[in-house]
């Protein structure tokens, strides 16, 4: 199973599409490694900068509504786990897209919109979330201040992120 939590990357806007996530025009790469330059590279919001050092060492995201619209792809989720993200947080997903996180061995958890405010309120250079996956809670810790949440995954879901994808959990049950 992948590791979850680390440094939190902000994206403060709702309607985070795929192509914004990683432009159609390197659809044509053939491994996940050349994605990986291009995570965020069209994505418009102020002073947003997908080649700060911050962004490239953030292991979580958090975000708002319906993230991940658009085309459905693999390599969206994609370009996040090969840069090491392996946990969107948002209120609310592209059905397609966070399928494929959970395909991928990802966590795509689901919060509402209320709570989502009250991680943006711990929103700090430092801002640093841990997840308990057996316990289906997180923890964010910044210079503002701690909070711990409960989030629910379904079964199936938690199972596939368990072996690391689907995939691999195909192979352990046929």
């Amino acid at each position: 199973m992948k590791t979850f939590g680390g440094k939190v990357l902000f994206l403060d806007r709702s309607d985070i599409n795929t192509d914004e996530i990683i432009p159609a025009k390197y659809l044509t790469e053939i491994s996940k490694e050349a994605l990986k330059p291009h995570m965020l590279e069209d994505l418009k919001l102020e002073g947003f900068n997908p080649q700060d050092p911050a962004v490239l060492a953030s292991k979580v995201l958090v975000t708002r509504a319906n993230f991940g619209c658009g085309s459905s792809r693999e390599h969206a989720p994609w370009v996040f786990e090969v840069n090491d993200i392996n946990v969107v947080i948002a209120s609310s997903f592209a059905r397609i897209f966070r399928q494929n996180m959970f395909n991928c061995g990802m966590l795509a958890i689901e919060l509402p919109e209320a709570t989502i405010d009250e991680l943006f309120a711990l929103k700090a250079d430092d801002a640093t979330i841990a997840i308990d996956f057996d316990k289906d809670m997180l923890t964010i810790s910044s210079a503002k201040g701690t909070k711990t949440i409960n989030y629910r995954i379904a079964e199936f879901d938690k199972a596939l992120v368990k072996a690391g994808g689907w995939v691999e959990f195909a192979d352990s049950k046929y």
